[in-house]
């Protein structure tokens, strides 16, 4: 199982950008190790670059990046800039997101996501080769094909040029995809220990083979749903919360193999109509307790961490609640939380 080292992380999460410095620097004063920007509501390069700004010493990434909604070029330019921005604490993590999204909200052209986050992958280090070591660029793919890099568009070397790259996922192809080409993996905050053990691991280590690597080669990291308060009326609101959450999440065909693995497909079926009919708040009371507790982890704030380590020792090298960190607002509880986490570093 391995031994209890786990990093602990948090999200930016604001209504605007301004309110990003301040929060990050937070963010670092409480000591977290990592602050990842989701692509939401604001741009998650854009929000990277001013926690680099910011900060000094935490790590920051995306989490994620929706690849497609952007060339390989584009994610290779602005990892660079971050990366030498940051001083080396960037790290890129890229996600498919799902067809709707990527025809829907980003107007791109949704096509074979495996294969296509391959190439990504491969186009974006190509880049980087060529720009740290003078390397002709020519990558050609099914659907890249680049091969033109004028110096005066080429940025040059920058002092860290090995940039982490996390690929997200949830079923067995992207799964192998991060074991046979990434830094790290970016496990779906919808998934349960077994649903790790049973399907994400087996297919991760199948990538690892497949390209020569080992376990310690990939770092596994998670946002996990919490439902935590100190009174009883403050647990209950949480984990309505976290049921409308699991709901949203179970009710997509896409991730409909967590819930089939469990048994629990019929529950899908009935969410995924009822997202249909736009009948949201009968959703949350379709998760029952058994459902809650193998997607969540539930206790107390000084019980939080404890549990969560106990859960995921020798599965997730670094966590990060599936809370909002705002400055201010219970500073002297996620203290505790990242000091008991620093506790088995």
């Amino acid at each position: 199982m391995g031994t209890r080292f786990m990093k602990i992380d948090t999200n930016i999460d604001v209504k605007g950008l301004r309110e990003v410095p301040a929060l990050a620097r937070a963010a670092e004063k409480i000591s977290f190790d990592g602050i990842w920007a989701s692509e939401a509501t604001h741009d998650p390069f854009l929000t990277s670059a001013l926690v680099a700004l910011h900060t000094k010493r935490v790590g920051l990434g995306t989490a994620i990046a929706v690849a497609f909604a952007r060339s390989p070029a584009t994610l290779a330019y602005l990892a660079w800039d971050l990366a030498a921005l940051s001083d080396g604490r960037f790290i890129l993590g890229l996600g498919t997101q799902v067809k709707a999204q990527n025809e829907r909200r980003f107007g791109m052209k949704w096509e074979s996501p495996v294969a296509k986050l391959r190439e990504v992958v491969l186009a974006v280090r190509a880049l980087w080769d060529t720009w740290q070591n003078g390397t002709q660029l020519d990558f050609r793919g099914r659907f890249y094909n680049l091969n033109l890099m004028p110096p005066h568009f080429n940025p040059g070397p920058i002092t860290h040029p090995n940039i982490p790259i996390y690929i997200a996922g949830v079923n067995p192809g992207m799964c192998r995809l991060a074991g046979e080409l990434g830094d790290g993996f970016h496990v779906h905050p919808f998934h349960t220990v077994q649903y790790l053990r049973e399907v994400t691991l087996p297919a991760i280590e199948e990538g690892l083979r497949a390209s020569s690597r080992q376990q310690g080669d990939l770092e596994l990291v998670s946002s996990i749903f919490v439902v935590t308060g100190e009174a009883e009326a403050d647990r209950a609101a949480a984990a309505h919360s976290v049921r409308r959450g699991i709901a949203g999440f179970a009710s997509n065909p896409t991730y409909a193999p967590v819930m089939e693995l469990h048994g629990w497909g019929e529950t899908r079926e009935q969410l995924s109509q009822l997202a249909v009919e736009g009948r949201w708040d009968e959703m949350p009371p379709l998760i029952t307790d058994e459902m809650l507790d193998a997607f969540a982890v539930s206790g107390t704030w000084d019980e939080l961490p404890d549990k969560i380590m106990a859960r995921y020792n020798g599965l997730l090298g670094r966590v990060m609640y599936h809370l909002p960190f705002k400055s201010g607002e219970m500073d002297n509880r996620w203290q505790r939380a990242t000091e008991a986490f620093k506790s088995n570093q």
